[in-house]
């Protein structure tokens, strides 16, 4: 196959490589956090993953950001998009929220970004509402039997609602943020950047933190996971397509997350997949093509 045909396949295929990436950190977070409070863990993955970055950066010859400002903007997106985002999420599941009803909250980014495009004087399409409002609708049956459970892990409160909240704003700001002020650079030395921020500000809150880690074969597989998939992967393919993409459309790629993981969960973990989460997939689907798809 040519080297233009090759590039032009992984372009088309990075936006369903990322959301099938993206989705695993519910599971991986049901493998690792009962072994570590969360700020922990998070801390020890951004350290992890920039100690894979940095030998990669350096041995490739990898250019740095140019300027302060792109240090910056950088730092800021790593704060909003790593350390807050992954924060809200994780401190939310930890405190009894089920991985349905965060995976929903946070699932409001695509109408949360197109309702800011719009006040901004962007241009969204009646097309691209409708694929909003459809893939928010498809995204609501497929984590509707979550709600009213009630049990332990599934419980909504005023604390882990906050937190789940927190996350959704700042993947949000994160990623309209990034789209705005930051240049395209080397994915390997801005994710590094981005780590780096990210663990300045968690650090210090998970020394605060009194639970420790249980070192075990369930922690360990979920870190190198986290690091090597989530971290160096996921994050990383995340910068690309805001950068090569529209912030609608790259944040309409989240409503899939939901249904992806709880595909995931039925192969690893036997849990049912109903009728109404089938036809909630494939409404989804749709309404998620009718945003990325390009104009005529």
């Amino acid at each position: 196959m040519p080297a233009a045909s090759r590039e032009s396949a992984w372009l088309r295929a990075m936006p369903w490589v990322f959301v099938l990436i993206w989705s695993t950190g519910f599971i991986v977070a049901r493998y690792g956090m009962p072994n570590s409070p969360p700020l922990k863990f998070l801390a020890t993955r951004y350290l992890f993953s920039i100690a894979c970055l940095l030998p990669w950066v350096l041995l490739a010859g990898v250019a740095w950001p140019k300027s302060r400002s792109q240090w910056l903007h950088l730092a800021v997106t790593g704060v909003l998009m790593h350390a807050f985002y992954l924060g809200g999420v994780w401190m939310a599941v930890k405190a009894g929220m089920g991985s349905g009803l965060s995976a929903l909250v946070v699932g409001l980014q695509p109408v949360l970004t197109a309702i800011w495009l719009s006040s901004t004087g962007s241009s969204v399409t009646g097309r691209q509402w409708l694929g909003l409002v459809l893939g928010f609708g498809g995204l609501v049956l497929v984590v509707s039997n979550k709600f009213g459970a009630g049990g332990p892990g599934d419980q909504a409160t005023w604390v882990n609602l906050t937190m789940a909240v927190v996350a959704l704003v700042s993947i949000t700001a994160g990623t309209l943020y990034q789209k705005r002020f930051v240049q395209p650079c080397d994915v390997r030395s801005a994710n590094a950047v981005q780590l780096l921020a990210a663990l300045v500000v968690t650090l210090p809150l998970a020394l605060l933190e009194t639970e420790s880690m249980q070192w075990n074969g369930e922690l360990i597989g979920a870190l190198a996971w986290s690091v090597l998939v989530l971290s160096v992967g996921g994050s990383s393919l995340l910068y690309m397509l805001i950068q090569r993409g529209a912030a609608a459309s790259v944040a309409s790629l989240m409503y899939l997350v939901p249904p992806c993981t709880a595909v995931m969960a039925w192969l690893l973990f036997a849990e049912p997949i109903t009728p109404t989460t089938l036809l909630g997939t494939a409404i989804t689907a749709f309404g998620v093509s009718l945003v990325v798809r390009a104009p005529r």
